[in-house]
């Protein structure tokens, strides 16, 4: 079968909910990916940094078969050898009491939801049924139903309703929106934030706006509640987001990379006040903490612990961010790079209808190098973390190459244009 055998199979069988580059991926091994053909790309994705440290690391990855051979599944109707001693592990990792063990990140999301409320309830004294949890515009924390219920992406909203209620949505990094907020509505439980909006387009807030939402959040005696499934494990060059500001989430909601990307894992942690308000039959999942999960995320949280990732990510993320900074300088296609640590997007001078990114990528895919666009001319630059300085300017080659030549292109057509005989009859 060639690459276009493959495409096609997934367009007849699959859902059309994706809109994948037509590269078609058979091989991975640390920062670089090869399709089918052979041909070897530099991973700029990281699947959307779950893979921050590297494709196939041998300690996860053993740890995963090991395990998998030796039991893989026991349901939570009975205890096994390995889901306590990660329990232990990840709370004194992150520093909190507990931890709730589950599978996806919107998963964790919808824990750390039901969480709040029943806090909420129970401990704040909240009537019942009257909680609201503040949320951001333009966020992203998932697409089951009651995700989408507060967000304002009509891509993941529309034809989906009826909708959940108890959200209330105010502009991201605006603390005086939050302060509002939080003195207009006696009932607000918790307040959900991404430390940057990943899928937005990586929007990292002004410096601190984390450290006064927690403050804010602390006077009305409301739950902080930090979504770090992307910019956790390293990420952001600390191994959590809000660290940059020395913030303590009140519930922590983790995925993606506290696996390798080798599993499906997520976690929400938060300390007895808060957790211990979970009893059994209230919340659960088959494969949460199952043995594989447990065994690969020890084993995923040890090497970004020892492998000293997030400040390979800072150190790195600084040189790309320069990089690239040089060369918008002088650019009129691209407009700015923004980013913490390896989690970065360069935004494209275009509106967000524009192919312009997409035509980007495809080009950039071509020169042995993998991104993807978010919200049209967006594109996010977040490889994996144990990618070697010399494989991250070999990267950034190709991404300003690309960009060179669709400014070469596009003077052209200017040119073209100008010199075109009915563009000089009018004149």
């Amino acid at each position: 079968m060639n690459q276009q055998d493959y495409i096609a199979l997934e367009d007849q069988y699959g859902a059309h909910n994706y809109h994948p580059l037509p590269v078609v991926l058979s091989r991975g091994q640390g920062a670089k990916v090869w399709d089918t053909e052979g041909k070897e790309y530099f991973d700029f994705l990281s699947a959307y940094s779950a893979v921050n440290q590297g494709h196939g690391h041998p300690k996860i990855v053993s740890a995963m078969v090991e395990q998998a051979q030796t039991l893989a599944l026991t349901s939570r109707a009975f205890y096994n050898d390995k889901l306590g001693v990660y329990e232990k592990f990840v709370c004194e990792y992150f520093g909190f009491d507990k931890v709730l063990p589950m599978n996806t990140g919107a998963e964790a999301v919808e824990t750390a939801l039901k969480l709040c409320r029943k806090w909420a309830y129970e401990k704040k004294g909240l009537p019942e049924n009257q909680a609201q949890i503040i949320v951001c515009e333009n966020n992203f924390h998932g697409r089951t139903t009651t995700i989408i219920s507060f967000s304002n992406d009509e891509t993941a909203r529309k034809n989906f309703g009826p909708y959940t209620d108890g959200f209330l949505r105010i502009p991201y990094d605006d603390l005086e929106a939050l302060k509002a907020a939080l003195e207009s509505n006696p009932n607000v439980a918790g307040f959900l934030v991404e430390p940057i909006q990943g899928e937005a387009g990586v929007y990292v807030p002004s410096d601190g706006y984390l450290k006064g939402a927690k403050a804010l959040c602390e006077q009305h005696g409301v739950l902080f509640i930090a979504d770090e499934v992307q910019t956790g494990i390293s990420r952001t060059g600390r191994r959590l987001a809000v660290d940059h500001e020395d913030v303590k989430p009140d519930i922590l909601i983790l995925g993606k990379a506290i696996s390798g990307g080798v599993y499906p894992i997520s976690a929400v942690l938060a300390n007895d006040e808060i957790m211990n308000v979970i009893k059994p039959g209230q919340h659960g999942s088959t494969f949460g903490g199952n043995p594989v999960a447990a065994a690969v995320a020890v084993a995923a949280l040890t090497v970004a612990q020892e492998e000293k990732l997030a400040e390979r990510a800072e150190e790195l993320g600084q040189k790309f961010r320069a990089a690239i900074s040089e060369y918008i300088e002088g650019s009129k296609i691209a407009k700015l790079v923004r980013g913490k640590g390896l989690l970065n997007a360069v935004v494209i001078n275009d509106h967000e209808e524009s192919e312009t990114a997409w035509n980007i990528c495809l080009r950039m895919a071509d020169k042995g190098l993998l991104a993807k666009p978010t919200h049209g001319n967006i594109i996010r630059f977040a490889p994996p973390l144990v990618i070697s300085e010399e494989d991250l300017m070999k990267g950034v080659k190709i991404i300003t190459d690309t960009l060179q030549e669709f400014e070469d292109e596009a003077e052209r057509v200017s040119m073209a244009e100008v010199n075109h005989p009915d563009h000089v009859e009018q004149i």
